[in-house]
């Protein structure tokens, strides 16, 4: 695979949101809000250099800024109005809803037998890597966080798809997207949370978080789904929970269990048969 095919950058962007859960263990007393808005911005400079690129029609620039900051906004509520297991479980709808809406958003889109299986084992795998031995925590005055949660998944899925079907925008403009969805999540830290002032160890790694996973992954991702095939790219996208395990366990010192083991040949074995060519007998 390439590093320069769709699939290629897919991974890279998939690889960067791995690391996000390690570059955040040292960023737990910032507000959730101040750190994504923070870090957004960081994120956008990635293409300030071709700030005239972020002129977008109205609609591309809705799309997008609906699509960074509102599954930010659905997540991060969901996380605090339910447990964290299970919104994260929700969470990871996303790249199953990538897959399974594919043909409905995008003219031409056929999903073969392999793509349903290849999406069930990797959910399967995302599932069990998520919830562990824990189980999952269901209960009525947790619906609201649940509903956030898999609004977050639609968000994102149907944001993907959508990149793919509005008339064509450069990549840079996603800069664009990042600077506004930040300074409105800066916003949601002033209406919503306490005031809060990060140390010098704090702003390097928001620094990190701004410059990978919530900066360069977003371009990455946008490259990917315009050249690719969001089918496939949606199964390959249930390695990020597996790589973020692996992180943790490499750097931030977390034990690797054998139900994570199990779930490595179910992520690895849906990737695959998702990224494989839609056979004939198309389903949809």
């Amino acid at each position: 695979m390439s590093p320069k095919s769709p699939n290629g950058l897919a991974l890279a962007a998939i690889v960067l949101w791995a690391s996000l859960a390690t570059l955040s263990v040292k960023l737990t007393n910032v507000p959730p809000f101040l750190l994504v808005g923070l870090s957004l911005m960081i994120g956008s400079l990635g293409s300030v250099h071709r700030i005239r690129e972020w002129r977008v029609p109205l609609r591309t620039l809705l799309i997008g800024c609906v699509g960074l900051f509102g599954y930010h906004f659905c997540l991060f509520l969901a996380l605090r109005w339910s447990p964290a297991l299970s919104a994260n479980l929700l969470n990871y709808l996303w790249p199953l809803l990538l897959v399974l809406l594919s043909p409905m958003l995008l003219p031409g889109y056929q999903i073969g037998v392999n793509h349903i299986l290849g999406g069930i084992l990797g959910f399967a795998g995302a599932a069990l890597l998520i919830v562990g031995g824990d189980g999952l925590q269901i209960r009525a005055d947790h619906a609201w966080g649940y509903l956030l949660a898999i609004a977050a998944a639609v968000i994102w899925a149907v944001y993907s798809l959508l990149t793919k079907r509005l008339p064509a925008f450069p990549t840079s403009a996603v800069g664009g997207f990042c600077a506004i969805s930040g300074m409105l999540a800066l916003l949601c830290h002033l209406l919503l949370e306490p005031s809060y002032q990060p140390v010098l160890a704090e702003w390097i790694q928001i620094a990190m978080l701004g410059i990978g996973p919530l900066g360069a992954a977003f371009f990455l991702w946008d490259a990917a789904l315009k050249r690719g095939d969001p089918r496939m790219i949606g199964t390959l996208a249930y390695l990020t929970p597996l790589l973020s395990t692996a992180s943790l366990v490499l750097l931030g010192g977390s034990e690797l269990t054998p139900m994570s083991l199990v779930s490595l040949g179910l992520i690895l074995g849906g990737a695959w048969l998702g990224s494989r060519p839609a056979r004939q007998s198309a389903l949809v």
